[in-house]
């Protein structure tokens, strides 16, 4: 019986030795799958509403913050931990969801990211209502292959903000530039620099390959992806935007060698 047991922990040994071994080798070159950034929503009132946003996140006064936000009903989706609670007003969810004033109020600086984010698309599920940032445009067939051809899942992938996104050896700004990332999806393998929560907005670094199978860092800030957070906006029966909702990221991946 002893026998058959160490030959059964033998066994688990090895399998999981070889589960392990693919993560150990060099990065893979990819065939880039191209993206199309998306427009800007081109709506004057809802442009307001975003320069009020940028204002009330800059001066960071909760009340001109809340002025901005759904009374009541406003709904968080990846509510995973449920925090959402709709007897309390609307700002008191969006500031939960942001985690406000965490990290030093580093929610009202993810805020102001939103409301510097010019693109929004219709949110499916809830007619009236659209979503900041929009996804960009791309080859869902193509993309579908690459995750076939590299074993991976859509949340080990990113996209560059702009055409062209240097490529640093190491996550320092100062460090010479390797290459560039054009406007293509672009793995990552680790985000680096988090706060104590691991969200996304504390992360400064992203290791990532670069189709030719390099790899090095870019400034997280430089890319967006596929499962990141969005702000909600919804029009009332008068064709004024308010802050609706709040959609957080999707879980990120583990860091890999």
């Amino acid at each position: 019986m002893p026998g058959l047991a160490i030959a059964a922990m033998i066994g688990v040994v090895a399998a999981c030795a070889a589960r392990a071994e693919p993560s150990a080798l060099p990065p893979k070159p990819y065939r880039p799958v191209e993206i199309m950034l998306p427009p800007a929503a081109g709506d004057a009132a809802l442009e307001r509403l975003r320069e009020e946003l940028a204002a009330a996140a800059r001066r960071r006064v909760y009340a001109d913050l809340a002025r901005l936000v759904v009374p009541q009903g406003f709904f968080w989706e990846r509510d995973f931990a449920r925090r959402n609670d709709g007897r309390r007003p609307g700002v008191d969810n969006l500031a939960a969801a942001v985690r406000l004033e965490a990290h030093d109020g580093a929610g009202w600086d993810r805020l102001a990211g939103f409301a510097a984010e010019a693109s929004a698309e219709p949110l499916v599920s809830r007619p009236g209502v659209v979503c900041a940032p929009a996804p960009p445009r791309y080859d869902v067939v193509a993309f579908a292959r690459l995750l076939d051809e590299t074993f991976t899942d859509g949340a080990a992938w990113a996209y560059p903000r702009a055409e062209q996104v240097p490529v640093h050896p190491a996550p320092r700004a100062e460090a010479v530039q390797v290459t560039t990332l054009g406007l293509h999806f672009v793995r990552v393998l680790a985000w680096h620099g988090e706060g104590g929560d691991g969200r996304r907005e504390f992360t400064r670094w992203a290791r990532i390959v670069a189709p030719a199978g390099e790899t090095g860092f870019v400034r997280a800030d430089r890319l967006a992806a596929l499962g990141d957070a969005r702000i909600c906006y919804g029009k009332d029966a008068f064709g004024r935007w308010s802050i609706a909702g709040y959609i957080d990221e999707e879980p990120r991946p583990k860091p890999q060698p």
